[in-house]
């Protein structure tokens, strides 16, 4: 059986594409980060870096039960063990694996630094902000150039698709016009149109139209709790 610990982040719906994707049975358990329920101790055992989301499978490996944190990670292992989303070997799989760590490395960190400081800082700072806008318009542009190339990045939809997919929505709050980025748009539009897609924004709701938080929002998550709470 595969529990499963998220929330509605990009990270988080990930997992949610990819397990719906596969069509297995599986029990989410909904991690509140705006109330702090990342700290609680059962979580941190599962997750020791309190981020979401995490995975518990007791049919793992020689019939053993694994746990997992971070999202590649997770994505990797789902890809694995029901053979389908990522080349089982070979150069393919490389190319897969290259594209998911570009979204993991990249991707990931330059949009939440860019969400944090255009949206949900309390303190505006100038610099911050230009830097992160421009390195995001920089990526978009590589994203732009590897999807007029191929039709997936990876060649074939794959779990660099699924991990690259939440992350990429709603361009525009990150200053983003997408009929600047035809490729990217045409292949939004096919991920987006993928059923289990679809169902994936469902499985504990989806993003707010607006990024805000409250500032005991805010303290839970970049605040002086953080480091309390261990």
């Amino acid at each position: 059986m595969i529990e499963l610990w998220t929330w509605a982040t990009s990270n988080g719906h990930k997992i949610h594409i990819m397990l719906e994707e596969l069509q297995v049975d599986y029990q989410v358990h909904p991690v509140n980060i705006h109330a702090g329920d990342q700290f609680a101790p059962a979580f941190l055992k599962l997750s020791p870096n309190n981020k979401i989301p995490a995975l518990r499978d007791s049919d793992g490996p020689d019939g053993k039960t694994i746990e997992l944190f971070e999202s590649g990670a997770i994505l990797i292992y789902l890809a694995d063990k029901y053979g389908r989303f990522m080349p089982a070997s070979g150069a393919a799989r490389y190319d897969c694996l290259k594209w998911l760590m570009f979204q993991m490395a990249s991707i990931g960190p330059m949009i939440g630094q860019y969400n944090h400081f255009h949206h949900t800082a309390a303190v505006q700072v100038d610099y911050a902000k230009e830097r992160y806008a421009n390195e995001v318009m920089r990526l978009f542009r590589v994203v732009e150039k590897r999807l007029s190339e191929a039709e997936y990045f990876a060649g074939d939809y794959s779990i660099a698709d699924i991990a690259m997919f939440p992350w990429m929505r709603f361009p525009e709050r990150r200053g983003i016009d997408i009929e600047d980025f035809p490729s990217l748009k045409r292949w939004s539009a096919a991920v987006g149109a993928r059923p289990a897609v679809q169902r994936a924004f469902k499985v504990v709701g989806d993003h707010p139209p607006q990024i805000t938080m409250t500032d005991a929002e805010r303290e839970v998550m970049f605040g002086k709790i953080q480091y309390m709470a261990r």
